[in-house]
């Protein structure tokens, strides 16, 4: 998380005195240099926004998690003791005012977390693109004391808004001049402060690695291509599938990362010109490995190196008249705008609201216009001019047939997946072998997302010339010889399938380790590559201890954290977790949805984690839940108590339900039963209770697209890394490693995915609870207790303002 002020801060009363306004709209983001702002006096934050209004409003093209946006805005500037307004009807409704402006409470943005669309509501809106438009704009928030603008869009409603408050102090003379407003009136809202954050399914602005809305949209995609995957492989049918996404490739190319499509067509990177012959030449082949089925994606923007659109029906055509096969095209259209938000977007847009209305409240008059973005898992603000000129980039550098520049331009994040796009699509298997055996198996309890990287690794590794070795049953099957070949077909399909097809289990190699060196040696096996949870962790520590007593154990090693706990140190995120936070949420959803029927009952859920509380915890932000019990954050009776009165108290108002989260291994005496027992008891005649323990469901499932393309890129960057590795070791015609980097763990940290050296991460471990002795996600749980109205003093991420550099025409990040 970004860097906290020196001085601490008081969130609750950051708005204290000001008005802010929420708009939602579309868009995308880049990379950044730290300027820091951080306030120079201790605020108290729930002082922080006395005397003070936000308006918050939604602009533009609606987007999946824009509520969960407006509904943490609105809390958290309820809490730092702002006034806070809607703005219904985007800008429409700023310019026409009246009942389009009206007062937020706590309340009102309850169980707005799970509904897509904006609640407050969208237009286009033309008046605010005239100046008189803006004028009467002006006026409407004068009179009401708004001075702080938050506006939730993409591109062109943030623009508008920066044009907005550039124009500020002109719009007010005009009313004056006009006698609308007094001279008190005009020397109170003097200054205009806007905050925007990006929402949009296209992932179109450049700044921020994913904007609110795309990660939903790529749920409801996948949803359609595992469903026409299997009516495809049924008649041997080609099919084409067109995205949206406007002019950005992004949704495009993560959707043919995620399902390992055949071909992608994005607008950045139009194909050379005989595409046509390359593309049936593609398909064909494919088809002789043994596939049933080609699947092409298409972003509705993509076109060809001479600037001419490129259709679905198009290619449709060209692949039944060249090829004679049974081909369908579909158009996906709005059903991606559409549906419930997932759990990333809920979370993502939750902590986008507590950021912006911290820059509301933070911000002077030389502050610039900023939006707030994620970058890896930081929050960050941006110059809002700055994003909006390097997006503006990126189309000219279309325009200009300069396509590896716009790559770049789109942000590391883009240029990632189009990088291992190419690496698993468009290079044939070489004709020269390495010799080289790599090894490849599952440990611990299986999870979503684990055969994504197995497929990735695997193919990535014959790209290389290795030779692939699938190993069954984890540590107990490489000591008891389960091994054999894997090839290239072997793994087809495998994206998009849940658990582990390689089988798992969580017996460690400790006392198989004279049976395992023997295998090593009798296959011939080189590196090893293995996917799993904390086992695969301990497991690998085991091998590279008993380097010392067998020589056969000196070979590269990589392990890949795959878990639904998020409990493996050395990486902020778990192949499988994001699928199992998804599952947690939908399920919460119903059970919030059964008690607004019911009224007054509280729902207690226990969750799976072991000791680790990120499950409940962001399960917990994305289902707005009242409280999550975790292992990590002690509790006792006095905080129950506490609890228990807060949903007295809530009962007593409009919202009559309640949701408890309990992470099973939280606390030995806390039960669930014991909380379940505690609640319904103090609970009697105000509210009843009811218990779920949502056990293994957690662990099935369809990957989400996430953990899809997660597990596809960590596959695909273990094998790269294993290659080079082997190079080194390579002594007197054989492998020989006993470095402690040649055993590393491959880890999203921060920005970036990084190899650490298993030995490195042993003191970074609390091994009695299988859990990081730090883990980044915990200073989110003070907003959770926010967000449910629990009066506690917060100390936010406070992101630094970075700018996003252009150097030669590509952006560039400066520390």
């Amino acid at each position: 998380m970004s860097a906290t002020p020196e001085e601490p801060v008081d969130p609750t009363q950051m708005g204290e005195g000001q008005a802010i306004a929420v708009l939602t709209s579309g868009g995308d983001a880049q990379e950044p240099v730290v300027m820091s702002t951080t306030p120079e006096e201790p605020v108290d934050p729930t002082q922080m926004g006395v005397g003070k209004a936000i308006a918050v409003l939604t602009s533009g093209g609606d987007a999946q998690g824009m509520n969960a946006a407006v509904r943490a805005t609105v809390r958290v500037g309820i809490y730092t003791g702002a006034k806070v307004y809607f703005v219904h009807e985007g800008y429409q409704g700023l310019v026409d005012g009246g009942d389009n402006i009206r007062p937020a409470t706590w309340e009102s943005v309850s169980m707005m977390l799970q509904l897509g669309g904006t609640v407050i509501g969208s237009a286009r809106c033309k008046d605010f693109r005239t100046r008189e438009g803006r004028t009467q704009a002006a006026y409407n928030l004068v009179k009401l004391g708004i001075t702080n603008l938050c506006v939730i869009g993409g591109d062109g409603s943030l623009t508008g808004a920066n044009q907005f408050r550039t124009e500020w102090s002109e719009l007010l003379e005009d009313l004056l001049e006009e006698e609308k407003i007094t001279e008190e009136e005009a020397q109170n809202s003097s200054h205009l402060n806007i905050v925007g954050m990006v929402g949009s399914i296209d992932n179109d602005f450049c700044g921020t690695d994913m904007t609110i809305g795309t990660d939903s949209a790529l749920h409801r995609i996948m949803e359609v291509v595992d469903s026409i995957t299997t009516t495809a492989q049924s008649h041997q049918r080609t099919f084409i599938l067109e995205v949206m996404g406007r002019h950005c490739g992004y949704l495009a190319l993560v959707t043919a990362l995620a399902c390992g499509a055949d071909w992608v067509f994005i607008p950045e990177m139009p194909p050379e010109d005989d595409w046509e012959e390359h593309l049936c030449r593609r398909l064909t082949e494919t088809r002789g490995r043994g596939s049933r089925l080609n699947v092409i994606i298409v972003a509705e923007g993509a076109m060809d190196s001479q600037g001419r659109p490129i259709t679905s029906e198009d290619i449709r055509e060209l692949v039944a008249t060249k090829l004679g096969y049974d081909t369908r095209a579909t158009i996906l259209g709005h059903v991606q705008r559409g549906g419930t938000p997932s759990a990333f977007d809920r979370i993502l847009g939750s902590r986008m609201g507590v950021e912006a209305v911290m820059a509301l409240l933070e911000a002077t008059p030389e502050t610039p216009a900023c939006v707030v973005s994620l970058s890896g898992n930081l929050a960050v603000r941006l110059p809002l001019m700055e994003c909006v000129q390097v997006t503006k980039d990126v189309t000219t550098a279309m325009a200009e047939g300069r396509y590896d520049d716009a790559i770049k331009l789109r942000g590391k994040s883009f240029e990632n997946n189009w990088n291992t796009y190419k690496l698993l699509a468009h290079v044939r298997p070489p004709d020269v072998k390495s010799n080289i055996n790599v090894a490849i198996l599952n440990v611990g309890a299986p999870c979503a997302g684990m055969n994504a990287a197995v497929r990735s690794a695997v193919r990535i590794g014959i790209i290389q010339g290795h030779n692939m070795l699938a190993v069954h049953d984890g540590f107990e099957g490489l000591a008891q010889g389960l091994i054999e070949p894997i090839t290239w077909a072997g793994v087809g399909g495998w994206t998009g399938k849940g658990g582990s097809m390689l089988g798992t289990k969580r017996v460690l190699p400790g006392k198989h380790l004279e049976d395992i060196s023997l295998n090593i040696a009798k296959f011939n096996i080189h590196a090893l590559v293995i996917v799993g949870g904390f086992e695969a962790f301990v497991g690998g520590l085991e091998l590279v201890a008993a380097r010392q007593k067998y020589e056969e154990l000196c070979i590269p090693l990589v392990v890949i954290p795959a878990t639904v706990s998020n409990n493996v140190p050395g990486s902020d995120f778990s192949i499988g977790a994001d699928t199992a936070l998804n599952t947690i949420t939908s399920t919460c959803d119903r059970i919030k949805q059964s008690a607004a029927g019911t009224k007054r009952r509280v729902f207690i859920i226990e969750t799976m984690g072991g000791y680790c509380g990120y499950l409940a915890t962001m399960a917990g932000m994305a289902a707005g839940a009242d409280a999550a019990y975790i292992y990590e954050d002690h509790f006792n009776i006095h905080d129950l108590e506490v609890n228990v009165e807060h949903l007295l108290q809530k009962m007593k108002t409009t919202v009559k339900r309640g949701l408890i989260l309990r992470n099973e291994n939280c606390n030995p005496n806390y039960t669930t039963d014991f909380i379940f027992n505690l609640y319904s008891e103090e609970g009697k005649g105000v509210f009843d209770c009811r218990k779920n323990v949502l056990g293994h469901m957690q662990q099935g499932g369809t990957p989400t697209p996430f953990d899809r393309n997660f597990g596809t890129k960590m596959g695909a960057k273990s094998v790269l890394w294993l290659t080079e590795k082997l190079k080194d070791c390579y002594r007197h015609g054989r492998i020989f490693a006993n470095n402690p980097d040649s055993a590393c763990l491959l880890g999203m940290k921060k920005r970036s995915m990084v190899f650490t050296p298993l030995a490195e991460l042993k003191e970074h471990t609390d091994f009695e609870h299988r859990i990081p002795k730090t883990q980044w996600w915990l200073s989110l749980r003070p907003l959770l207790k926010v967000l449910a109205k629990y009066k506690v003093k917060i100390d936010t991420e406070h992101a630094h303002m970075e700018h996003v550099i252009r150097k030669t025409g590509v952006v560039a990040k400066t520390e």
